[in-house]
């Protein structure tokens, strides 16, 4: 039946997708995992005009996965904030102070090295290599938790490290 379904209504969906989400990968994903909900959905309720049921649930979930998508881009941008103000002095602005700049990027290096190997892979690809935490999550094969987790940590950690120092 959800067969049928899919093939009656895909395009639909797709393109319902493709409105909200302006991308085609995402909105094939997106796809795939609306019809896989709709396997749990349809015995949870009783639908009398599935048309616009789709619809809705199509929207509500690409709605959603904007939502989603624009918190963790906020949670990312002011990890990066407090990172960065806690590295930064106002001598380590200043080129007239080079050697306090070559020891705050010294510490910093060693403070990364004291870090659990974890932390320190998820650190690095975090702040260095400039990678979301998706793709991170992809490289190392660590759920987003535990990416969250180790840069949170290893923030933190750093933090301690640096002021130590």
């Amino acid at each position: 039946m959800v067969g049928v379904l899919f093939e009656r209504y895909t395009h639909l969906v797709y393109g319902v997708c493709m409105k909200y989400l302006r991308d085609e990968d995402e909105s094939k994903d997106a796809l795939m995992q609306i019809f896989e909900k709709l396997l749990v959905d349809l015995k949870k309720h009783e639908i009398t005009y599935f048309k616009g049921w789709l619809h809705t649930v199509a929207r509500n979930h690409c709605l959603m996965f904007i939502r989603s998508r624009k918190s963790e881009f906020n949670k990312q941008k002011e990890m990066k904030k407090d990172f960065t103000a806690g590295v930064e002095s106002d001598d380590y602005l200043h080129l007239e102070n080079v050697d306090v700049k070559e020891k705050h990027l010294t510490n910093l290096e060693e403070g990364i090295k004291q870090l659990n190997e974890e932390q320190k892979l998820c650190v690095e690809l975090f702040y260095l290599q400039e990678k979301c935490y998706q793709e991170i999550a992809e490289e190392t094969g660590f759920t987003m938790k535990q990416v969250k987790s180790y840069i949170q940590n290893g923030k933190r950690n750093l933090k301690i490290y640096l002021t130590r120092q």
